[in-house]
């Protein structure tokens, strides 16, 4: 009898590359091993979607759209291009409008997309129904998401295999029209059994007929017996990465499964070892110059208790390198469990798990439940969608408070098309603002990515990839030039011009001396009656929202910093006028660096 042919999707281009280098991996860089994955007989890819949108804009000075249609190009007109999709959030971390919703859709379709993975990371079927729709009506495959994870201990109220055939029950009897059908475990905390029993309930309830795959991570350690299990159960395909970017983080490596069902009743794809060790080879070669982060590379034991899926795993540790603050992700980890067990138990995928990081990083930074994070407040305030199970009641209580809205009820979709910022005049009139030309695909890079995408419009875009070659590079002038200096006992930050003989003192100014002790969290905005204003935190400066000689009042918010795809405002502790502005928009600053003097 012939053996059962699974179908194999290759995520390098696009969780393999999130999981491990936080989606940044740069188009000229890659595409060789695109043709390469093509020569070995791989013709189902993912390649774009989910953070491998936003993340080329942000960090890559890269177009989305021209990415996937050079991938197109090189991985062939019959290729299965396959992108991610967050539901109503489509590509990005907040809820679209139904314009906004229906032009993701369309404009994937028109750059080479074949099929759409769309999951809703609450498993709130509501926020499936429009996107389903959109997709289908422009002629892409609807691959329908059921959500997956498992609850830190003593945790009770979804995610088990009942909870999921509920929830696949919703998906069948709202009607949503779909070609298949993927359980979807980010964080790969799912166990093998209840992965055998979910994937055994679903092909009872579709019938033989109906595509049905897992997608995994193997963060952790569990991902080739969650993946045999799944095929035991009738999973009709899987989802595999290729060597640097596959385990760890990232999905299990096509060789090892290769490896895993030998004398079993299985095809995987028809691949074969020696072909894929030529394609492994050649994207070895693609990225030998990129900085491996070691977290990458690790299978964690603390994940199943504090779900973070690999996907989000180094894109937040990236971002902690960025901004000097690594040292804090263990107990932000840590932090991570308290927050789902209070959060309403959303699935730890992209966005509820930035939510989750979010908010844990802010109990580790600023001190337990002091900081509602916006994501994690509006999302169990009922404005991402319905919760698996009601948040903590008092959780609720603080964020209502914290962020001055009030819990809701209403379909997250119809908030958003009353929100005038995320409709498509909004976005073209900003466009015209600026000079930029209003097409479709610049608008939905507006609308998608704000700031930074009217930056990368603008040509005013960044790179921001960590290469070794660059570690050898000398500092560049925006930090060689600043310094923190502690002369007697008291600590200044001294600014000089550059020069080797000569060199001119441009600014000296007293650092702010804090009384707390080094390693106590601070807090969210400067206080006190003190006329420096300084960073709460090492972040990037977002936006300066004052010029010298403006009058400002106590609590006026002076300065946005951003770190961990947050705005952190940065206040003023008491009446003054501005003398003295240190920094510039874009500069990264240093915890307790001066930003803005008042007289």
């Amino acid at each position: 009898m012939a053996k059962k042919f699974i179908d194999i999707m290759d995520t390098t281009f696009r969780d393999g590359f999130q999981s491990v280098f936080g989606a940044r991996v740069l188009m000229n860089d890659f595409l060789p091993a695109v043709s390469a994955a093509k020569e070995a007989g791989i013709t189902h890819f993912e390649f774009g979607g989910g953070a491998r949108f936003q993340s080329l804009y942000f960090y890559l000075n890269e177009d989305a759209f021209t990415m996937m249609d050079k991938f197109r190009e090189a991985a062939g007109k019959d290729a299965n291009l396959q992108t991610l999709s967050r539901g109503v959030n489509t590509v990005t971390l907040d809820t679209g409008s139904r314009e906004l919703v229906d032009m993701h859709a369309k404009l994937f379709a028109k750059h080479g997309t074949t099929t759409i993975r769309n999951f809703d990371a609450l498993n709130d079927v509501k926020n499936l129904e429009y996107s389903a729709q959109r997709i289908k009506h422009h002629g892409l495959k609807h691959e329908v998401v059921v959500t997956m994870m498992d609850l830190p201990p003593n945790c009770v109220g979804a995610h088990d295999a009942a909870f999921y055939e509920k929830c696949l029950r919703e998906i069948l009897d709202s009607g949503i029209e779909f070609d298949s059908v993927c359980f979807k475990d980010a964080s790969g905390t799912s166990s093998p059994e209840k992965v055998y029993q979910t994937i055994k309930m679903a092909r009872r309830l579709l019938g033989d007929n109906i595509h049905l795959r897992l997608h995994t991570h193997e963060t952790a350690g569990v991902s080739i017996a969650c993946y045999l299990a799944a095929l035991e159960a009738g999973a009709d395909g899987i989802d595999l990465a290729a060597s640097p970017v596959s385990g760890g983080t990232s999905q299990p490596d096509i060789l090892t499964m290769l490896h895993a069902v030998k004398g079993k009743d299985y095809d995987l794809g028809g691949l074969e070892v020696d072909k894929i060790l030529k394609y492994e080879d050649v994207l070895h070669d693609c990225l030998k110059d990129y900085f491996m982060p070691p977290e990458a590379t690790q299978v964690s034991p603390l994940i199943p208790f504090s779900p973070m899926p690999g996907g989000a795993l180094t894109a937040n540790t990236q971002m902690m390198r960025d901004n000097n603050i690594l040292d804090k992700f263990p107990a932000v980890i840590k932090a991570m469990r308290e927050v789902v067990e209070k959060g309403g138990y959303g699935t730890s995928v992209t966005p509820v798990s930035q939510f989750y990081f979010q908010q844990a990083f802010n109990n580790v930074m600023f001190g337990p439940w002091k900081k509602i994070a916006e994501g994690y407040g509006k999302m169990v305030l009922g404005y991402f969608g319905k919760t698996p199970v009601t948040p903590n009641a008092e959780i609720v209580e603080l964020a209502a408070k914290q962020l001055n809205l009030e819990p809701t009820t209403a379909p997250a979709i119809d908030i958003a098309d009353k929100d005038e910022t995320k409709s498509i005049a909004y976005t073209k009139a900003l466009l015209e603002k600026e000079g930029i030309e209003a097409t479709e695909e610049n608008i939905f890079i507006a609308a998608a990515c704000k700031e930074k995408g009217i930056a990368y419009l603008k040509g005013e875009g960044k790179v921001m990839v960590r290469k070794n070659s660059d570690a050898i590079k000398p500092a560049t002038k925006s930090s060689s030039n600043q310094f923190s200096v502690t002369v007697n006992g008291h600590n200044y930050n001294v600014e000089v011009a550059e020069g080797f003989d000569n060199f001119t003192l441009k600014s000296i100014t007293p650092a702010k001396e804090s009384s707390q002790p080094k390693d106590e969290p601070k807090a969210v905005s400067s206080t006190g009656a003190s006329n420096e204003i300084t960073a709460t935190m090492s972040a990037g400066v977002f936006k300066i929202l004052v010029n010298i000689g403006d009058s400002v009042k106590a609590g006026q918010t002076v300065v946005i910093l951003e770190a961990m795809k947050m705005e952190i405002p940065i206040e003023a502790g008491c009446d003054g006028e501005v003398e003295e502005i240190l920094i510039s928009q874009g500069q990264t600053v240093e915890d307790g660096q001066l930003l803005v003097k008042l007289k």
